[in-house]
């Protein structure tokens, strides 16, 4: 019997891939407000995480009037 998939803050973003979701996951970043402290050089380092997905990221910052470091 295998468990539901939980939901994580990162489902509702559209265009964030489920790799790039695993890695802020795993790296232990649950809000958006936690990439306002990272450099977009420290994200590409991620494992799972790519540009595309960095430029969705920003852009969802960018809504939101923040930025990364």
């Amino acid at each position: 019997m295998s468990a539901e998939p939980t939901s994580s803050p990162w489902d509702r973003i559209k265009g964030l891939s489920a790799p790039a979701r695993r890695a802020l996951l795993h790296t232990g970043i649950t809000e958006l407000d936690h990439l306002t402290r990272w450099k977009e050089k420290d994200l590409l380092a991620l494992h799972g995480m790519g540009p595309k997905a960095v430029r969705v990221l920003k852009e969802e910052l960018h809504q939101t009037g923040r930025s990364l470091a």
